[in-house]
């Protein structure tokens, strides 16, 4: 019967731990931008990807 009052403190401890991560990465903006990741495939890169195209003979 104790172990069951270990794993239900250690659950406890753990989602707290994960709560608080949360908390944490809300707080600080993390999930503030919305609209850019649903649009990020549209949007045109500007950056050119150039391959050797080069033959070794």
């Amino acid at each position: 019967m104790s172990a069951f009052f270990i794993l239900i403190g250690a659950s406890l401890l753990v989602a707290v731990g994960f709560l608080s991560a949360f908390l944490w990465s809300a707080a600080d903006g993390q999930f503030d931008d919305d609209y850019t990741p649903s649009v990020r495939i549209l949007l045109d890169n500007n950056t050119a990807v150039t391959e050797d195209k080069t033959e070794i003979l």
